[in-house]
């Protein structure tokens, strides 16, 4: 699958109107899809043993969209094959009264995956250039008042970038995604958390209020987009209404990224192979004196 149709070059000014939301690059059949998928997660399983074990590098994978685009879904198919034990996921919601006395990316720190781990945001530090801005809940953040100014989300998007190369330079290896949906196919996921008993839990009136502000939104990511897509940490628009394609174009993604970083299993110098075979010897000899014993 050329993936390369939804990275966004660094410097590219985008217009999320004109990118399609409904893309599935030629694959029409969810059956498919869902073969590829599965294909891509026994992949990301056998890379991830690696990544684990050279403890080098860690990925971090990050996910913004608008409401109902498939956040939770995507993190639960496409991850869902990778061990627990190397994989961490953390949900940003609305700051803590601790997390507010912190710049803001203090709270995003304390998250960051170990070597050798695969971190996973639902929401991230971008909520502070898109939620924070759209809202203008910058003021109750207790910036001090001659850094509150209009120059605040340009020089928010220079302290990100900043953040991100120095994740980049230290092993953290960055991918970002915004699953694109259109207003419509959100319309439609709505009713249907609506009149599904199973789904009500996901609903809240607060997914009406925000859908208010659908063109703010749109015009914060793109420019967020388009100000901090990086070689270092690039951004990807996945088109987000056919949920199947979605996935696979993520797990696609992820899986070419982690080839990028070649991992290996470590490799046991001479010493080392000379131990572990002294080892051996001695577990069959204690093995066998203890059958002697019983």
């Amino acid at each position: 699958m050329n993936t390369k149709k939804f990275l966004i070059s660094p410097n590219k000014k985008i217009n999320l109107s004109k990118i399609r939301t409904d893309e599935t690059l030629g694959i029409s059949s969810k059956k498919d899809s869902v073969k590829l998928l599965k294909k891509n997660v026994e992949q990301m399983r056998e890379l991830q043993a690696k990544v684990y074990a050279q403890d080098k590098y860690s990925l971090l994978i990050i996910f913004q969209a608008m409401d109902a685009a498939g956040k939770d879904g995507t993190i639960k198919h496409v991850m869902s094959g990778l061990n627990p034990q190397g994989t961490q996921v953390f949900s940003f919601k609305q700051p803590s009264k601790e997390e507010l006395d912190h710049g803001y990316l203090w709270r995003i720190n304390k998250a960051l995956p170990e070597r050798g781990r695969i971190g996973i945001f639902n929401r991230s530090h971008y909520e502070e250039v898109l939620v924070v801005r759209v809202h203008d809940l910058v003021k109750y953040q207790k910036i001090p008042d001659k850094f509150n100014n209009k120059k605040i989300w340009k020089q928010r998007y220079q302290q990100i970038n900043d953040f991100e190369k120095y994740l980049n330079e230290n092993g953290i290896v960055v991918i970002k995604f915004f699953l694109h949906v259109s207003k419509e196919e959100q319309k439609e996921r709505f009713i249907k958390r609506i009149e599904d008993p199973a789904k009500n839990w996901k609903f809240s009136m607060g997914d009406i209020e925000e859908r208010k502000y659908w063109d703010d939104y749109q015009k914060a990511y793109q420019e967020s987009i388009a100000a901090t897509s990086k070689k270092h940490a690039p951004w990807y628009v996945i088109p987000a209404d056919k949920k199947w394609f979605m996935r696979l174009a993520v797990s696609e993604i992820v899986v070419k990224e982690m080839k990028k970083l070649k991992p290996e299993f470590p490799k046991l110098s001479k010493k080392q192979l000379s131990e572990l075979e002294e080892a051996r010897k001695k577990i069959i000899d204690d093995s066998a004196l203890n059958e002697r014993d019983t």
